[in-house]
């Protein structure tokens, strides 16, 4: 048998999967710190449950990589501190995010996460590794069409300019 057989728990972490996730656990224990401001300043209750969703989803995603990081003889990122919830009116209007800037940035962060999945899921060796991100994608993809019905009910999403021209068919 080879290095890269039997049980994948028994096999060496390549360095790209590493880096994935260690640079998965950084980049989510980040964005729950970033969804506690965004919930300090959201006001839409379906944006606010969102939001925690989205910190939760995280933490599982940075707990999960962390752990396999520290079975693996890796020191993982450190955990930013919790942030306190604040009521959204007492931040002045003009210094508040809306929650169209809100939603909008999630939404970009969110398409990334997805990308950043399927390059991890595509570069693993290790079995559990591909699995894990597999795991994380499947997640994300659900909360993303949350999202994205949330951008279209509220009118957040801004569209490209839709290509209304019609082609003839061409016969080759």
């Amino acid at each position: 048998m080879g290095i890269l057989s039997g049980n994948p728990k028994h096999e060496p972490l390549h360095e790209g999967e590493v880096f994935f996730l260690w640079s998965m656990s950084s980049n989510a224990k980040n964005a729950v710190s970033c969804y506690q401001t965004y919930l300090n300043h959201a006001g839409d209750k379906e944006l606010v449950k969102l939001l925690e969703d989205l910190a939760d989803q995280a933490r599982k995603e940075h707990q999960d990589c962390d752990r396999l990081l520290v079975d693996n003889g890796i020191v993982p990122s450190p955990t930013l501190p919790e942030k306190p919830r604040a009521n959204p009116e007492a931040i002045p209007v003009g210094a508040r995010f809306t929650d169209a800037e809100i939603a909008t940035v999630i939404s970009t962060d969110h398409a990334v996460g997805l990308a950043a999945c399927s390059q991890a899921m595509g570069s693993s060796m290790r079995e559990d590794v591909g699995a894990l991100f597999a795991k994380f994608h499947a997640a994300k993809a659900i909360i993303g069409l949350r999202l994205l019905r949330l951008n279209k009910n509220k009118g957040w999403m801004t569209p490209p300019p839709l290509n209304r021209q019609q082609f003839e068919p061409v016969e080759a």
